[in-house]
């Protein structure tokens, strides 16, 4: 499910709000006009069912990386958006960096000898973790850092780990789809819950 391109700027409110309400904007690779999405079915990752390889839980525990949160935002975003064709227009990165400064957006990092290797990034409104995309230079890189971060979702007790649509690469970690009603559903009860991404 799409609406209708939006010729004004992103705003960064007008993100927030389309999130609580299910959409997410995407810029098109070749024009830059943004839409936005709303999948039917909607494919979110179990928290309390997050499946894992073998090798990447021994990466995990030989601590191979080094995983930081937000100390990197906006190399995550643009290491995400380097590749052949992107949504992630300079529009897009401008906007999430802003919601990166209010605290909504934040980054999961893994460094290797002092180098930034893998990551990812989304947002957070109350017990919902919208994940936008990820990026990796070595392998297990943003495999390791997406571990991190359900890690800590769980520990703060967040209830949706949206992926957005589904692939091979989720569907590993046991990513499922739900019809968009469910997803509604789900998502209005996490955005009730009184949580944070970051350290009282």
């Amino acid at each position: 499910m799409m609406v209708r391109k939006r010729e004004q700027k992103l705003d960064a409110d007008f993100v927030l709000m389309a999130y609580c309400h299910g959409y997410f904007p995407m810029a098109d690779p070749r024009t830059g006009h943004i839409s936005w999405y709303s999948p039917d079915p909607r494919a979110v990752i179990p928290l309390n069912d997050f499946k894992i390889s073998r090798s990447l839980k021994q990466a995990v525990r030989k601590k191979v990386f080094d995983t930081r949160i937000n100390t990197a935002f906006e190399r995550v975003i643009r290491s995400c958006a380097e590749r052949e064709e992107t949504w992630i227009s300079g529009e897009i990165i401008s906007v999430y960096t802003q919601l990166h400064q209010r605290g909504f957006a934040h980054s999961v990092e893994t460094w290797q000898g002092g180098k930034l290797v893998g990551g990812l990034y989304g947002v957070a409104v109350g017990g919902a973790f919208f994940g936008e995309s990820m990026f990796s230079r070595i392998t297990n890189a943003s495999k390791v850092a997406l571990v991190h971060l359900v890690g800590r979702l769980k520990q703060r007790t967040f209830r949706l780990l949206d992926t957005q649509f589904m692939n091979e690469h989720v569907r590993q970690f046991g990513a499922y789809e739900i019809p968009r009603a469910t997803y509604l559903d789900l998502l209005a009860k996490a955005l009730s819950v009184e949580t944070s991404f970051l350290d009282n």
